[in-house]
């Protein structure tokens, strides 16, 4: 069993308590079963998490809107997971979505895990999406230092040289000095 999938399904496993349901959809080799577990009206939200997770890592697309859902959700680990399945997924909107929940000043407070998603998909909305979301996180007592660290850590990855000014700022900021410095050690002269 994959470490992501062994992961997610203890942590459902203790939210789902004894269900039968649980069992069935951890189960199942069926992903039909597994998309109708995602539109039946009534389910709870751990068994629409497991049936996107499984969908999404077996590549089946009936699970990008619930993924892109769960990549906003207020836990960071169901974030978490959802980032896994979507970088496995291969939908070619998972990049813009990525991009759309990184840089949505209304929900910044979730923005981690859409910010590594863009890093490790290396789409083309990853640099600008970045870039816009550090611009932001530099105004003085901004409290979310987590997602700046992680734009220049991915700025950094991405080796783009469009990062260089934003970078340069992040110099000012102590909690970002190091990692600026070698964020911007990685791109090219």
């Amino acid at each position: 069993m994959d470490e992501e999938l062994r992961s997610l399904t203890e942590r459902l496993r203790n939210e789902a308590g004894a269900s039968p349901a649980y069992d069935r959809l951890v189960a199942t080799e069926d992903l039909d079963v597994l998309a109708a577990a995602l539109t039946e009206p009534g389910r709870p939200l751990w068994a629409r998490e497991v049936a996107a997770f499984r969908l999404g890592v077996a590549g089946d697309g009936r699970a990008f809107e619930a993924l892109v859902l769960l990549l906003n959700h207020r836990e960071p680990r169901r974030c978490a997971s959802a980032a896994y399945a979507l970088a496995r997924l291969g939908d070619p909107r998972t990049a813009r979505a990525a991009a759309a929940l990184a840089t949505n000043e209304l929900r910044v407070a979730y923005a981690l895990h859409p910010v590594r998603l863009l890093v490790e998909l290396r789409a083309p909305e990853a640099v600008p999406a970045l870039i816009t979301t550090l611009r932001r996180r530099l105004r003085p007592h901004d409290p979310y230092r987590t997602v700046a660290l992680a734009c220049v850590t991915g700025l950094g990855a991405l080796g783009d040289v469009r990062a260089r000014p934003v970078l340069n700022d992040a110099l000012a900021h102590p909690v970002l000095a190091e990692e600026a410095v070698r964020a911007l050690a990685r791109l090219p002269r």
